[in-house]
């Protein structure tokens, strides 16, 4: 299992309808092949900034099958005017 993390700064004054946007969009990501959980989380310190986890089957099923797909793009569409600055994304694996 992969855990892919972002932190999410979204633009002043948009909390609430980032917050609105994404419950839209988390549809979109749950029903993607390879997908199998998610958080979203508000910071308590920094209110505009959020963390999003997502839980992958593996790398490739977020970086291929999510990100090159048509639905990415309503994704996109729905979500990244909000960002400021654009993400940065990264993946985990557990530790044995």
């Amino acid at each position: 299992m992969i855990l892919e993390v972002a932190i999410l700064d979204v633009k002043p004054g948009l909390g609430t309808e980032f917050e609105a946007a994404f419950a839209q969009a988390q549809s979109i990501i749950s029903g993607m092949s390879g997908y199998i959980s998610h958080e979203l989380k508000r910071c308590v310190e920094n209110p505009g900034r959020y963390l999003l986890l997502v839980n992958w089957t593996c790398l490739e099923d977020h970086t291929v099958g999510f990100r090159q797909s048509r639905e990415y793009e309503q994704w996109k569409a729905l979500l990244h005017h909000f960002y400021d600055p654009f993400p940065t994304v990264e993946h985990y694996t557990a530790v044995s």
